[in-house]
């Protein structure tokens, strides 16, 4: 008869190496979580405050710099990380990985932060959400002295076309891809423009009637602004990706409340 040699049992030992690859991921993991929420405070709190997170796609543009950076450290941790290797060629590794790491992220927020919206522009019959990278460079050295907020977006309108050559040029301009709303040279400020708004807004009534689908997403949005339907008007407004709604005072022509409607 013939006996199957026994394997010999495994010692605690043999799994201290996976188990400290694993500790020394989830600090790692720990600690990236924890510098991507302090980075997440800048982002929404201050560079796409509420409703521009959704509007100019900030909470996607986050997500995407930040999963792949706080996914990749912990990663390579794993793989490097061997209790063999003397401390200081450990140490020495691990530096090297959170200096990429740090980098990344740098260089994920810039691109956050350069694509953030800085005007709410009013288009002659629309709102247009404005951001610093689609003004393009050439037409950036009309802007002068002006610059662009790092908190909430500034309301801004469009001044009246000086002739009918300029607004031919423009409207040309527009239908090649570059918005009249990115021509710092029509920028004004937003009160000049007060009655033009209240000219075109509309009031919420006509909204509820042309989307009574959405009737109960409007009234909630009106309750948030504090003021009653009669109060208010809207308008169309264009976002990064999507069509939106704006709430505006009815004497002010103040916006008061976004809804993500599209109301064309």
């Amino acid at each position: 008869m013939q006996f199957s040699p026994v394997a010999p049992p495994i010692s605690p030992a043999a799994h201290a190496p996976s188990r400290a690859r694993l500790r020394a991921a989830g600090l790692h993991l720990v600690a990236s979580a924890c510098i991507a929420a302090l980075a997440a405070a800048l982002v929404f709190g201050i560079w796409y405050p509420y409703p521009y997170r959704e509007i100019s796609s900030g909470r996607e543009l986050f997500l995407i710099v930040v999963s792949v950076d706080v996914v990749l450290g912990p990663l390579l941790t794993v793989v490097i990380w061997n209790t063999k290797k003397p401390r200081a060629e450990l140490l020495r590794d691990v530096g090297v990985i959170g200096v990429v790491q740090l980098a990344a992220l740098l260089y994920g927020l810039w691109t956050v932060f350069v694509a953030r919206p800085v005007h709410l522009v009013f288009e002659y019959d629309r709102f247009r959400v404005v951001h610093a990278i689609d003004v393009p460079l050439e037409l950036e050295a009309k802007i002068g002295t002006h610059t662009y907020p790092i908190g909430s977006p500034t309301p801004l309108a469009l001044r009246p076309f000086l002739d009918a050559t300029e607004q031919y040029d423009l409207t040309m301009a527009a239908l090649g891809g570059t918005s009249l709303s990115v021509q710092p040279q029509l920028w004004q400020p937003y009160v000049f423009a007060q009655d033009r708004v209240l000219a075109k807004a509309l009031p919420v009534a006509d909204l509820v009637a042309k989307l009574p689908k959405s009737a109960s997403a409007i009234d909630a949005a009106v309750r948030n602004t504090g003021k009653s339907a009669t109060d208010l008007l809207y308008l169309p407004m264009i976002g990064r990706k999507t069509f939106w709604t704006v709430l505006l005072d009815k004497r002010t022509a103040e916006p008061l409340g976004f809804l993500a409607l599209d109301s064309f």
